[in-house]
């Protein structure tokens, strides 16, 4: 894809590493929804290299579903480790989203990921995402005041 009339400036970084037994929990926040999703997919690319080690040579783009909030917020992570997961590895530095229905019966997302091939030795191994899970997954709403979090358990 030609990445030439794309917007490469990368968002401020907007979460957080939260200790738990054995695992992690992704703790993101934004001034809408859509970002906090954004900012928790990146959470999970930082836990796996230092992203500023990840050029933006590549864009893909994934879609998710969901029946709730929650729903949708696990099938757009595991998308992205999915996208992760595939040959050639796909790590990402920026995520946007294009497309974000949070009302109805049927909640869905599509996002632009910008990134590059993982490359042991130009990105640092941080720590392998094996899954995304339910597990305490809270998503905290509070739209008078723009402040939106999510927090998400991922085991390593």
């Amino acid at each position: 894809m030609d990445l030439e009339h794309e917007d490469l400036t990368l968002a401020p970084c907007k979460y957080e590493y939260l200790d738990h037994t054995a695992d992690v929990q992704l703790h993101a926040w934004g001034d809408t929804l859509k970002e906090a999703f954004e900012q928790c997919g990146m959470a999970m690319f930082g836990y796996m290299t230092t992203l500023s080690t990840v050029e933006i040579r590549d864009v893909h783009t994934i879609e998710a579903s969901g029946h709730d909030l929650e729903s949708l917020l696990f099938h757009f992570l595991d998308e992205l480790l999915f996208l992760f997961s595939c040959d050639p590895f796909l790590i990402c530095s920026k995520l946007v989203i294009t497309e974000f229905k949070t009302e109805g019966e049927e909640l869905s997302v599509s996002c632009k990921c910008y990134g590059e091939e993982f490359t042991l030795g130009k990105h640092p191994q941080g720590t392998e995402v094996k899954a995304i899970t339910y597990s305490a997954m809270q998503i905290v709403a509070e739209p008078e005041r723009n402040e939106y979090e999510v927090f998400v358990i991922i085991d390593i």
